[in-house]
């Protein structure tokens, strides 16, 4: 493992969590996609959640590739487990962490290792641009909700710049930062139930950037992946679904947290990205442009709905659903749930 220096960017390890063999081909693509890099990753893991047939078939596919390692997911079934289970087989001093349904762009690992020579930055983020299953954007789904389908959103600064929180399916963090804090907490985001949930990587940032104090963490938009967005996820029902169990795993996160931090960004989001977008619904409608009308509604339902999610979970939270488990990493220090203070800077939403 190398140590970074001013010269020298450290060595990235790139973890892939899976658990469906529908994805069988978007896997292959992701894996594909880090073997490409201008920057050669460390090491690609591919973690299985809980699928014994895909751990095979995968390790199967692998086994005469000496850069690909398959494993199982040594924790209880979800992807913050998953992507602790990377973390402790990784060696690399940076985890990079890729959505199992994106591909990679050649420069995206060197456009993060680059940000590490800063011996302050705990964590790098990236730009997601959504692949539509369609010909294109449906002309009614707003740019600025984007974080529905897990790709960056209208909103957020360009360049490279400070945030609040990185989103999960494009990041990279130092290894001393994810070990200081015990990784990914347990007990929020994607756990195999039917909704959506979130936020994993929100309560991990904030956390993080209260166990190292001087910790900065950056998005810097030339590290670019593309996600593919099925067709189910291209409907409206889907839409509204997403957006309720991000304001249900908002409120897990500012219950544990404290609402100053927890949604430190949410109030610029919603005070002032999201009215520019009616806005612009708006105008684009009495211009005769397509879907102005529809995107200027689905801002407002994607709102209310969300606002409802929030409400709902912060109630559940209070009756004593608001706790979950951290310290998941092999060989990190007992965190704690506590009430971590959050970064300066710009923020990242979802």
């Amino acid at each position: 493992m190398n140590a970074a220096t001013p010269d020298a960017p450290p060595d990235v390890s790139v973890v892939i969590c899976v658990y469906t063999e529908d994805r069988w081909g978007d896997i292959l693509a992701a894996v594909a996609s880090v073997a490409a890099q201008s920057r050669p990753a460390l090491e690609t893991l591919v973690v299985v959640d809980h699928n014994p047939a895909l751990l095979r078939r995968l390790a199967g596919h692998y086994a005469d590739d000496g850069r690909v390692r398959v494993l199982a997911n040594a924790g209880p079934r979800g992807l913050s487990a998953g992507r602790n289970t990377g973390v402790a087989a990784s060696s690399g001093e940076v985890i990079a962490f890729l959505d199992d349904d994106a591909v990679a762009e050649r420069d995206w690992l060197r456009h993060f290792a680059e940000g590490y020579t800063d011996p302050r930055v705990m964590a790098v983020g990236g730009r997601t641009e959504p692949v539509w299953a369609s010909r294109g954007r449906p002309a009614w789904f707003p740019e600025e909700f984007d974080w529905v389908v897990g790709c960056t959103y209208r909103g957020l600064p360009p360049g490279r710049v400070r945030v609040r929180n990185v989103l999960g399916g494009n990041a990279s963090f130092r290894r001393s930062g994810l070990l200081a804090v015990g990784g990914f907490a347990s007990g929020i985001g994607r756990d195999g139930h039917r909704l959506p949930l979130g936020c994993e990587e929100t309560e991990l940032c904030i956390r993080l950037c209260r166990a190292v104090p001087d910790a900065v963490l950056l998005i810097d938009d030339r590290s670019v992946i593309h996600h593919r967005v099925p067709p189910e996820r291209e409907r409206f029902g889907y839409f509204r679904t997403r957006a309720y169990a991000e304001g249900l795993s908002k409120a897990l996160v500012a219950h544990s947290v404290g609402t100053r931090d927890g949604l430190a960004s949410e109030r610029r989001y919603t005070t002032r990205v999201l009215p520019a977008g009616v806005v612009r619904g708006l105008r684009d409608a009495l211009l005769g442009r397509a879907g102005g009308a529809g995107r200027a509604g689905a801002i407002v339902a994607g709102l209310a709905v969300t606002t409802g999610g929030y409400a709902v979970g912060l109630a559940r939270a209070r009756r004593g659903a608001g706790r979950f488990a951290v310290a998941a990493v092999p060989g990190a220090p007992a965190a704690g749930t506590g009430r971590p203070a959050g970064a300066g800077g710009e923020e990242a939403v979802a």
